[in-house]
């Protein structure tokens, strides 16, 4: 590969991730941001987003991809090292929280243009290792749940898709949301509320 060639790819790279950040930001401003919005608001003309991303599907997309990608590094990242299965249920749901509110705006686009099922199937990897998780309190006795596993571990993902919906929808305050989900992730496996609150009151300080 030649100089040239090098350093066209490095500014297509350069465009590209340029791209991805204005239009994240554009959406979340407006969720109705149109193509020709985002190319105005990333200083390039509309041929060269469309270079990039043949539809505004595609894009979403793309920045759902990139989205997933965090959320599972930072679910890693909460629960390495961490042996108590409630403490790690705890600093995974907030580690994920920080993630999940910068893009809640961007959860309710993917739904419109990526199908529930392709969500899903993106999120399979954090759901296994909830669920890995999940079994390991369970078979401790440190979590009480009728829900085998890999069901709980759907119903955790679940609800906090329900709960950035309510934090989109003003029923529930952005900064309060993180520390609500991990709450609810603990009583929902059979934590007691006090103890739960207890916990997470503990952690996130």
């Amino acid at each position: 590969m030649t100089a040239m060639t090098t350093g066209n790819a490095s500014r297509a790279d350069v465009n590209r991730r340029r791209i991805l950040d204005v239009a994240l930001a554009e959406l979340l401003r407006d969720p109705d941001a149109s193509m020709d919005q985002i190319a105005r608001a990333a200083g390039v003309v509309r041929r060269t987003v469309y270079g990039h991303f043949p539809s505004r599907e595609a894009l979403i997309g793309t920045l759902f991809e990139g989205a997933v990608e965090a959320v599972e590094a930072a679910h890693a990242a909460g629960r390495e090292g961490v042996e108590d299965p409630a403490e790690s249920l705890v600093r995974s749901t907030l580690a994920v929280w920080e993630i999940a509110d910068r893009y809640r705006l961007l959860v309710a686009l993917a739904q419109r243009s990526v199908t529930v099922q392709g969500i899903r199937d993106r999120l399979t990897p954090v759901r296994e290792a909830s669920a890995e998780l999940l079994g390991r309190g369970l078979e401790q006795g440190v979590f009480e749940s009728p829900l085998p596993p890999r069901a709980l571990a759907y119903v955790h993902e679940q609800m906090l898709f329900a709960l950035m919906e309510a934090v989109n929808d003003g029923l529930l305050a952005a900064e309060e949301a993180g520390r609500s989900a991990a709450v609810t992730m603990l009583t929902t496996a059979g934590v007691p509320a006090s103890r739960a609150t207890g916990l997470v009151a503990e952690l996130s300080v």
